[in-house]
């Protein structure tokens, strides 16, 4: 993420989105659309400083049946509110 000219350690080292999904995350699991990871991870990218989880897994959807979902999982439980409240992709789920 670049912020006014400056590049933080876990961007330059390719380090801020984990590739695997560890214990200590906040998760939420979100319905799985046509090209929504993109979106996503460029809207947290860009909105968000913390390392991140973001990946298609299989889960339950509120009807309880299992599907592919879209889990993105935090650091910081702040950022995961942040991320639900103000993320714009989310309004029409």
């Amino acid at each position: 993420m670049i912020v006014k000219n400056r590049v933080t350690a876990q961007d330059f080292f390719e380090i801020r989105r984990l590739s695997y999904e560890s214990s200590h995350l906040a998760t939420i699991d979100l319905p799985h659309t046509y090209n929504i990871e993109t979106a996503i991870s460029k809207w947290i990218d860009s909105n968000l400083k913390k390392r991140y989880f973001l990946k298609k897994v299989i889960g339950l959807t509120k009807q309880n049946k299992i599907e592919t979902v879209l889990r993105a999982g935090f650091e910081d439980p702040k950022e995961l509110s942040y991320f639900v409240l103000a993320c714009p992709l989310l309004k029409y789920k």
